[in-house]
């Protein structure tokens, strides 16, 4: 018990230090122009966060008695900015990502990705059709990003996300060429293509129990592999501890890249914000 709030004292302290130095680099009054034309003058201004919303499959795999390892797969829209602000219609380009990682969890516990890629798109408003994956990677890519180990959420005995789960993801820039020239611009106009860039969403995840023929299809057949009911014949539906359908809807945001040393700092960071969580959620229960 001492070992533990030893451990859970040093990593909230790591936390805070790595929060202070982490809060500079967050990016705001930055510009997105879905064109990709005419520079940051033609774009529209982002003053904290884009607003995301979209449908993810996961499959669940148990590892142990109390543990599992899971895949995710989504595609999501980007649907305004700085909590329901408009983007603009911009000849009606629409963008959307793609997401698709890897991690491990305990059941009743908490869950944490490993890995995985998000890949950002603008381009006709396809969303929600059964053009390329569910229509979110129809686009010219504009952003691809490495998710990085650490972020995930609490889950249930299921694997589940927990009600209104909160779920956090960190990702980095691909480099070279993480960002495409001409989309992404910092308050000072410079195209954010030439720096080292992260990218930080928090959601909230609600399981779905009825997602529509093309949803399944597309996100949980073709792009996550499932080959169950649903796929070509038959009704999808959820099976607890398997796989699951989710809904999410939240926040996505960009900072500057720290130094090496201080982005492995606020990894140390988020794993000890894990050990504090589900020490107060284990205290709660008790």
């Amino acid at each position: 018990m001492k070992l533990l709030k030893k451990l859970a004292s040093a990593a909230a302290l790591t936390m805070a230090f790595a929060a202070t130095a982490n809060a500079a680099t967050v990016i705001n009054d930055w510009t997105l122009n879905p064109l990709g034309q005419g520079g940051a003058a033609a774009g529209t201004v982002v003053n904290e966060s884009l607003d995301v919303s979209g449908n993810a499959f996961i499959a669940i795999n148990a590892t142990g008695a109390n543990t599992f390892s899971f895949t995710e797969s989504a595609a999501f829209a980007i649907t305004g900015k700085d909590g329901g602000l408009s983007l603009g219609n911009y000849a009606g380009n629409k963008v959307t990502a793609t997401f698709q990682a890897s991690g491990t969890g305990t059941f009743n516990g908490a869950f944490t990705f490993t890995g995985g890629t998000i890949n950002i798109y603008s381009g006709a408003d396809q969303y929600g059709t059964a053009n390329g994956i569910y229509g979110a990677n129809t686009g010219t890519l504009i952003a691809s990003f490495n998710v990085l180990a650490g972020g995930g959420g609490l889950v249930d005995a299921t694997g589940a996300p927990t009600g209104n789960g909160q779920v956090s993801v960190f990702a980095q820039a691909l480099t070279p060429g993480g960002l495409t020239p001409g989309y992404f611009f910092n308050s000072a106009g410079v195209d954010l293509s030439t720096q080292d860039i992260l990218s930080f969403a928090f959601t909230n995840a609600n399981g779905t129990q009825s997602p529509s023929s093309t949803a399944v299809k597309e996100i949980a057949c073709e792009f996550g592999g499932y080959s169950g009911p649903g796929c070509t014949s038959g009704t999808y539906s959820n099976v607890p501890g398997q796989y699951i359908f989710v809904g999410n809807n939240g926040q996505f945001k960009l900072a500057e890249a720290p130094e090496p040393g201080s982005l492995a700092l606020f990894g140390i960071a988020m794993l000890g914000a894990g050990v504090v969580s589900r020490k107060r959620a284990a205290k709660k229960a008790a």
